[in-house]
């Protein structure tokens, strides 16, 4: 038996992380002689959480691996694209779909929703705090709040959201990164002075590692500020601050202070790095209070997962849908000069942009054929900067 708690990539390649009622599905369809009726599914959102405008798509890759080997036709909007749950007319927008006998791949339906739900959520959140934070810094903190298996899903999706860096090692070393991260207050307390450990850090960390030092264990945020100042002198790219709630009061108005007593000593390049319960709010107030960095945990590694379902929306060549739901396979367009996005039936002309005028481009685009990849994996670099462009045409609140 294994020692942890998590599904092996064969159980999940397998379906046998299915809701049950799938694998009774399948075989009603098999004993019934109905297991090659072939039909068209789409993952449609009916709504983002928060009342979020837009989200981000993350898991597309995994997805592919999913059901790579499988009878299946799946189009995809790209990893990374920002998609709106439903089109300039109110019509739900697919962000894939899959074609194939559903009694072959009906068991998959609950990994890979799984695969997308969670992924999305994350980078959705990474994106939103990317826009709060702006150009300033900022690193993913979170893997501590959720299992260690997932770490890795966690630091890649809140990557492909727009943050610089990530903690996790496991998770840095497959997206050909450095981790990122400074030192915990367990440092400083085990060693008994706050100087004593900054000088160590100092020492014994490798020159790539910045020089950012906790200054709030034991005194005044700005008091071991300045003390750090001192004691690294030059050395010191930045100060952090993890102050508990308990202890701040106005979090804003401690950074200004922190801000005001470095620059009057002439230590203005030394940066202000806040963590501790953040989350997209907070990190566009304490930005303007001047903060230059943040490190974000819980609220992107916990982020609310995005509501995807799986529709029929055609068999065998013929349109349905249960209520709710529009039958029959579709098209997805966005237009190039204002990213306004259309859905229409599949095999219509190219349309025009109802709003602007302007050209559109379809999105979804060849990921399997018949059960074999054949879309582009792009690197997870490739992925992120697609996502930081188009950011800069979505607003947080639009």
């Amino acid at each position: 038996m294994p020692t942890f708690f998590y599904a092996t990539d064969e159980e999940i390649k397998k379906g046998e992380t299915t809701d049950t009622y799938f694998i009774g599905a399948e075989e009603i369809l098999k004993r019934k002689g109905m297991e090659n009726v072939n039909v068209v599914a789409e993952v449609t959102s009916g709504g983002l959480p928060r009342n979020w405008p837009w989200g981000t798509l993350c898991g597309v890759e995994e997805v592919a691996h999913l059901l790579e080997g499988y009878p299946v036709n799946v189009y995809a909007l790209p990893e990374g694209t920002i998609f709106r749950t439903t089109d300039c007319r109110g019509f739900r927008l697919p962000v894939l779909n899959i074609e194939g006998p559903y009694a072959k791949f009906a068991v998959l339906e609950t990994a890979m929703l799984g695969l997308l739900c969670q992924a999305s959520g994350v980078a959705t959140m990474a994106s939103r705090i990317r826009k709060a934070a702006g150009k300033r810094l900022l690193i993913s903190f979170g893997i501590r709040r959720m299992h260690p298996a997932i770490s890795p899903m966690l630091d890649r999706s809140a990557y492909i959201g727009g943050v610089d860096g990530v903690s996790c090692v496991a998770a840095a070393r497959r997206l050909g990164i450095q981790p990122s991260g400074t030192m915990p207050h367990s440092l400083i307390i085990t060693m008994g002075d706050q100087v004593e450990a900054w000088r160590a850090f100092d020492e014994v960390m490798p020159p790539y590692v910045p020089r950012i030092v906790l200054v709030d264990t034991y005194f005044d945020e700005k008091v071991e500020a300045v003390m750090a100042a001192e004691a690294l002198g030059d050395r010191l790219w930045g100060v952090r601050l993890d102050t508990p709630s308990s202890r701040r009061g106005s979090f804003e108005e401690i950074v200004r202070e922190v801000r005001w007593e470095l620059d009057i000593r002439g230590r203005s390049h030394v940066k202000i790095i806040v963590s501790g319960g953040l989350e997209e709010r907070t990190v566009a107030s304490l930005s303007e209070a001047g903060a230059d960095g943040f490190g974000v945990g819980t609220s992107i590694s916990n982020a609310p997962t995005i509501d995807f379902a799986l529709d029929i929306v055609e068999k065998e060549g013929r349109p349905v849908a249960k209520r709710g739901k529009y039958g029959g396979r579709k098209a997805v367009w966005r237009c190039e000069r204002c990213s306004t996005d259309l859905v229409t039936p599949a095999g219509e002309q190219t349309p025009t942009c109802p709003r602007c005028g302007g050209k559109m481009e379809p999105l979804l685009t060849h990921l399997i054929r018949d059960g074999k990849i054949v879309g582009e994996l792009p690197c997870v670099e490739e992925i992120r900067r697609y996502v930081l462009k188009q950011l800069e045409g979505f607003a947080l609140e639009s």
